[in-house]
Formats: structure tokens, C-alpha cells, sequence
């Protein structure tokens, strides 16, 4: 099977002979493609970034890097989880109709086709940094001069820190945790010829780098190469055989039972020590290791040595390599962008008098800013001596992030404060649990969600006395509350006074803080698991009713991911009819487009960028009466059935406008879209006139740089001395 085709298609039928709609089985696994294999062919694509000769050079050390690191999550998260499938004796097929054991077994033949890209290239890529004066070198490379200053760096920075471990009768295998990068020693003493093997993590983080500067230069060194050189610090004495390289990764899908836990926070405390001891499911073993200690470490880590271990020629954990791509080399990367302060947001204007007075704002990240939009909402809230209360959801954020100090000065400042906050956010858990901590030592009222549910909205509720009563202020958005990824990803956002929308999310806290449902009503917001699901099908169902009737049936997504059977089958349903569907999906898409009878009216776009695309739209024509909404939610079975999301209908014509113009660009994207195929694979445009193709997410900045200067404009020719409307 071609990896990049990540289904079992039969090839398209003949046009022609194409059958009647109702003969379609459309529970029929043909029809469906395969999670696992749709995400492995979009880091294909990620990886075609740093392929690319038309992307900057470090930053196609920063899609490798990616690759690298994406690929650690794959095999923590995904094939942790289908290998606890295997072992519970799952059988039951997924909608594509494989097994978990195929699913592993088709995983690794993609993998291993990716990460035979990846070496290739890096030997490229390695040739075409030090054509521009950055070296990653070995260590028998290096003068003897370079050599004995890195062993005395080493000795003074580093050596402190490392502790061999042997392995013998007396000692038993060593704990390798996950993700490390470890040295297998065969050494033995000068006077006894019998073999003996130790191991030695090597020390990286916790400031410590995996490259080691020589001099000044741009000229790097692994760390493990400068350990490997200097063993006899380590063992002085004794006489050392081999040195090989080895990396694993252990399973991080170790959820609990939450409905059993008495105590949610020590429930997550004992899933993240399980997961520091879960199973390891990949070795990863630098090429030249014998057969035998292969072998040896396979059956040490209960693996299978034909599916499991994977050997590296190059550089083991990619995602080091992110140290080279920060490299600051102006030419080299991307030209600098700075988002740009959202048009109406003037910083003479108090935010709640603009949002009551001017009505809602539409934020697209990270063309604009997300520290004078999103930080100021919650800066302001926490100053200001009218507001009463704030309440919000917290997902994923950072240490830069200033959301906890605005929120703990908003406490400081008197205002209640209720956050909830997600402490399951994978890989974030632990600093989920500490953010929580630190609100609750300064009176903040912290929940943890709904049992069962992860609580994955993005949402800010402001309640404020202004001089006709109380009002809330929301902030709905698609992206983390994270001033780090804010600047990466591109996200929407909706600030507004909204009295409907304000009165919905009021109704969220109180479920979110309490977990009863029964006779919740919301008036805008289409809220998961209770009612998002149904919403999409039914929306879906209309815009077919439509086009039978006689009249246009249009339906446009973006979406990170479109993986809900039901769903896929709606919008088959939907394209038999006639409806247009429009998909611009990021990753994983269980839809087949373009065959005949079934699916000739869906195009699948993926856009990928220097910019992560991370927003959702849902768009429907309804008959004219066209709507919008953004919000958190991805088609994925697990959004909607198993985590609490909000989608928020955008209703403003300047807005829709606005999106309108984000999926046309990104439809018509002649440089970073890719158009997918029947049978599951990708094909990237490529435009004759390739020098003047501009990718969408350049058009995005420039179209937000113009919104601002059009707007500054505005305000320019505003005669002076007008007194604007600001009531106390």
C-alpha cells in the first residue's frame, strides 16, 4: 500500500457508469480513510515544507524539527493507544475497517518512509547550512585545539550531571524515561577480557543544549558525541568496545477512570507517574548498533524488533534541531512579522465602551494582536472598578502568558474569579495543576469541569455595572489562552457585548462549575456534547432541503480535523444532492472527495504555512440567509460527543465578510494549499508563474496591516473637538 494513500480506495469508477446515489452503502469502509494514516500524510506535507527549496533555509530546519517532534506525539498518544487496544483484545474495526494490529502495522510502514525522507534531507540540508557558515560537525572533525576546549566545557557544565549506570548481576536494567537519549557502553577492565555494558543518559534540558557551540562560531557539536569522546572521564581505566546510541518513547495514553477518582487532582498526579513508568513503544537505535544489543534492548523493553525498533541514520530526536532554526540569521528565515493592533481597539478608549458602543470585534490571530486584544480584554477587566466579575475556561497557557497575573490582580482588585480549568490537556497536566494551585492561594474559585468531559472551549465572560445595569462582555475564541502559540497559529477570536451570547456563556459556567444539564437553554451558541453534533447534521440537512427545492446549497469548513463518521456521512448526503462543499481541512479527513455519484461536489484543501492553521469555521448558505461560527470544535468524534466545545455565530456582515474572505484566499491558495485526491493522497499546486505565487497566510497579513492603516486613516479625518459617547 502507498503510505500516502491512506485508505483502502478501489480506483474512481468511470464517470459514465457512475451508480445512482442510492446505491451507494455509505456504511461501506471504502468510503472512509484512516485517522492514524490521514495525520502521518500531513506531516508528509509538513515535511514537503523543509523539502521545499522555495522555503528559507532554518526554516526548513524548522518543519524537520517539527516532523520530529510530531512523530514523538504520534507514537505517545496514537500507537500507545491502538497498542492498549491490542492488548485488551480489541477487535472491533474502525469505520475504515482495519484492526488495531493493522493500524500499527500500516503506521509503521508510513513512518518509516517519512523517516527515510527525513535523513535524506538532513544530509542536504546539513551540506546547505555550511555553505552559509553553520556547522553541524562531529566531534573527530574538530581540531585538537576545538576538541580539548569542548571536553573542558563539558568537564565544568555538564560532567556533574551524568551518572553511568552498569548492568550486570549486581544491577539491574536501568529506568530509561521517555523521550531520553541514552549511551549503551560495552567496555571491560585491561586485565579481564569479559565484556560488561553500561548505560549513560545523556543530561539534555534544563539548560542544557543537545548542540554544543565550539568557540563563538556557528559550528555545533551533539552533546552525546562530545560524552562518547570522553568516555574515559566516565570509566577511567577500563578499556571501552562500542558506544551506541539509543532513544525510546513510552506510551502517554494512561487515562483513568475519573468517575472512580475521589480526588481529581491526586487522579491526574497518579496518571502522570504512570505515564513516567508507562510501556515504551519505540526504540529508536542509531544505525550501526549490532544485532545483537538490538536485539538485547528489544526484549529488554518487551518490543517487537521488526515493528517496533527503528534505526537512524543521522540525528536521533529531530526535534532538537529546533536549536539550529533559532539561530538568528535574518536572511535565512522568513521575513519578520509583527501582528498588528486590531483596528478598533484604539488605546484612548476604555475596551468595554468600544465592544457596548461600536458592537462586536472579529480578532484573526496572529496577523493581529493578541496581547492588545485578548490580554487587554482581561488587563482591563482586572483594573477596572466597574467590572464585577470574571469567569473563564483555561486549557492550554504559558509563563509569558500574562492571563494568571490578570487574573490574580482582578482577585487582588476584589472581583470574583472563576476559572475552569482543564487539568487533562494532554502533556500539559502538570502545569495545569500548578496554575490551578496558584489561583486558588489568592481566593480564585478554581473547577475542574464536568466529570467525563474534557472542557476544551475557549471562553471569557466579563460581567460589568455599567450605567443602565449589569452587561457581559465575552471573548469566544478557537485558539489557547497562550501568548506563545498566539503568535504561531492562526486562530479567530469574537469579542462582544452581545446580550444573547453573554446570557449562553453564563449558562456554560453554571453547567461548567456544577455539571448539572438538565434545562440548559441556549439562545446562539451551539454547545457540545448536548447540542453541537445535532446542530452541524441538522444545518447540513437544510442546505440539502435547499438545493432540492431548487435553490444553491453551499457548506464551507475549515477545521483542523474532519474524523466523525457521521459527519462524513452528512456531507457525502450533502454532495449527492448538489450542495457545493468547500473543506479546507489542516489534517486528518476521513472524507473521500471527487468520486463520482458520491462525492464530485466536495474539493478538500490543506494549507500548510509558516503559521499552524489551528481556526474553525463553519459556514452555511442557508438559502441566502448565510451564517457564520468559529469556536473550538474540530469534526472529530471525540469533540463532539466527548469534551464541552462552543461554536459562536458570527453575525456582524462586516465579519462574515471577513471570513468569507479568509476561505476564499485559502481556497484559491496558489502556494501553500494542497488539493486532496480520491484515494487520500495530496497533490500540491504548483503554479506556472511560481514567482509571484503569494500564499494565503501572506495575503492574511497583508490584508490585516491594510484594515489598520484604512482604519487609522478614518480616524484621521475625524474633525477635531467631536466628543465621543462614553457614559460613566
Amino acid at each position: 500500500m502507498n503510505p500516502s494513500s491512506p485508505g483502502r480506495p478501489t480506483p474512481p469508477p468511470d464517470p459514465e457508469a457512475a451508480p445512482r446515489s442510492q446505491e451507494f452503502d455509505l456504511s461501506s469502509s471504502e468510503y472512509y480513510l484512516n485517522r492514524e494514516l490521514t495525520w502521518l500524510v500531513f506531516n508528509g506535507r509538513v515535511l514537503h515544507e523543509a523539502e521545499d527549496e522555495r522555503t528559507p533555509l532554518l526554516e526548513r530546519i524548522k518543519f524537520l524539527s517539527i516532523v520530529g517532534s510530531n512523530l514523538d506525539e504520534f507514537f505517545m498518544k496514537r500507537i500507545g493507544g491502538l497498542k492498549q487496544q491490542l492488548g485488551a483484545g480489541v477487535r472491533e474495526l474502525t469505520v475504515d475497517g482495519r484492526t488495531p494490529q493493522e493500524q500499527i502495522l500500516e503506521c509503521g510502514e508510513a513512518i518509516r518512509d517519512l523517516v527515510d525522507r527525513k535523513r535524506k534531507l538532513l544530509r542536504l540540508l546539513t551540506e546547505e547550512l555550511r555553505e552559509e557558515g553553520i556547522v553541524l560537525a562531529r566531534y573527530d572533525e574538530l581540531s585538537e585545539s576545538d576538541q580539548s576546549s569542548l571536553r573542558d566545557y563539558y568537564l565544568k557544565n555538564i560532567f556533574p550531571l551524568v551518572t553511568p549506570q552498569a548492568m550486570d548481576p549486581a544491577h539491574p536494567f536501568p529506568f530509561v524515561s521517555n523521550l531520553s537519549l541514552n549511551l549503551l557502553i560495552t567496555l571491560h577492565h585491561p586485565k579481564d577480557a569479559t565484556p560488561s555494558l553500561a548505560r549513560v543518559k545523556v543530561p539534555v534540558g534544563a539548560g542544557i543544549p543537545r548542540l554544543l557551540r565550539v568557540r563563538t562560531d556557528d559550528v555545533f557539536v551533539p552533546l552525546e558525541e562530545v560524552m562518547a569522546h570522553n568516555l574515559d572521564l566516565l570509566v577511567p581505566g577500563m578499556e571501552v568496545d562500542r558506544c551506541e546510541l539509543f532513544r525510546v518513547t513510552r506510551n502517554a495514553d494512561t487515562a483513568l477512570d475519573e468517575e472512580r477518582a475521589d480526588d481529581l487532582l491526586a487522579m491526574i498526579e497518579s496518571e502522570l507517574r504512570e505515564r513516567k513508568f508507562a510501556p515504551i513503544v519505540r526504540l529508536e537505535v542509531a544505525k550501526g548498533m549490532t544485532p545483537h544489543r538490538r536485539g538485547m534492548l528489544a526484549a529488554e523493553f518487551g518490543l517487537d524488533e521488526e515493528t517496533d525498533v527503528f534505526e537512524v541514520e543521522g540525528m536521533l530526536g529531530a526535534r532538537d534541531l529546533m536549536e539550529v532554526a533559532s539561530i538568528d540569521v535574518a536572511e535565512l528565515h522568513d521575513p519578520p512579522h509583527h501582528p498588528v493592533d486590531p483596528p478598533e481597539l484604539t488605546r484612548d478608549r476604555n475596551i468595554f465602551h468600544v465592544l457596548r458602543d461600536a458592537g462586536p470585534i472579529l480578532l484573526q490571530h496572529p496577523y493581529e494582536s493578541f496581547s492588545t486584544s485578548v490580554e487587554r480584554f482581561l488587563r482591563e477587566a482586572s483594573e477596572d472598578p466597574k467590572v464585577r466579575a470574571i469567569k473563564m475556561t483555561l486549557y492550554r497557557t504559558s509563563a509569558e502568558t500574562q492571563v494568571i497575573d490578570h487574573l490574580i490582580n482582578a482577585a487582588r482588585n476584589g472581583k470574583q474569579v472563576a476559572v475552569a480549568v482543564e487539568l487533562r490537556a494532554r502533556f500539559d497536566e502538570g502545569a495545569n495543576m500548578r496554575w490551578a494551585s496558584q489561583l486558588e492561594e489568592v481566593g480564585i474559585h478554581v473547577s475542574y469541569g464536568v466529570v467525563g468531559l474534557k472542557t476544551h472551549c475557549k471562553t471569557i465572560q466579563v460581567v460589568r455595572q455599567d450605567y443602565d445595569g449589569l452587561r457581559r462582555y465575552s471573548h469566544i475564541g478557537t485558539g489557547n489562552y497562550h501568548a506563545g502559540t498566539a503568535r504561531l497559529y492562526c486562530d479567530f477570536g469574537l469579542l462582544t457585548a452581545d446580550d444573547a451570547i453573554g446570557g449562553d456563556l453564563t449558562e456554560l459556567f453554571n453547567y461548567l462549575t456544577t455539571g448539572y444539564k438538565p434545562k440548559r437553554k441556549y439562545r446562539k451558541i451551539l454547545v457540545a456534547p448536548s447540542l453541537l453534533k445535532p446542530a452541524l447534521l441538522e444545518k447540513i440537512e437544510r442546505e440539502i432541503v435547499h438545493r432540492r427545492n431548487g435553490a444553491e446549497g453551499r457548506i464551507q469548513f475549515k477545521l483542523n480535523a474532519l474524523e466523525d463518521a457521521d459527519i462524513v456521512r452528512a456531507l457525502y448526503r450533502a454532495s449527492q444532492a448538489g450542495v457545493q462543499v468547500d473543506l479546507i481541512v489542516r489534517d486528518t479527513c476521513r472524507l473521500r472527495p471527487g468520486i463520482p455519484g458520491l462525492s464530485e461536489n466536495v474539493r478538500v484543501v490543506s494549507i500548510v504555512g509558516r503559521f499552524l492553521e489551528h481556526g474553525r469555521i463553519f459556514h452555511f448558505h442557508n438559502g441566502g440567509s448565510a451564517e457564520f461560527f468559529i469556536g473550538s470544535a474540530d469534526c472529530m468524534k471525540r469533540n463532539l460527543e466527548s469534551r464541552v466545545e462552543a461554536l459562536t455565530p458570527v453575525e456582524d456582515p462586516r465579519h462574515q465578510e471577513e471570513l468569507r474572505r479568509v476561505l476564499e484566499v485559502q481556497l484559491e491558495d496558489p502556494r501553500g494549499a494542497w488539493d486532496m485526491q480520491p484515494d487520500g493522497s495530496y497533490v500540491q499546486r504548483r503554479p506556472e508563474k511560481a514567482g509571484k505565487a503569494r500564499h494565503s497566510q501572506r495575503m492574511l497579513i497583508d490584508r490585516a496591516e491594510k484594515r489598520l492603516k484604512e482604519a487609522t486613516r478614518l480616524r484621521k479625518r475625524k474633525p477635531k473637538g467631536v466628543a465621543r459617547r462614553a457614559h460613566s
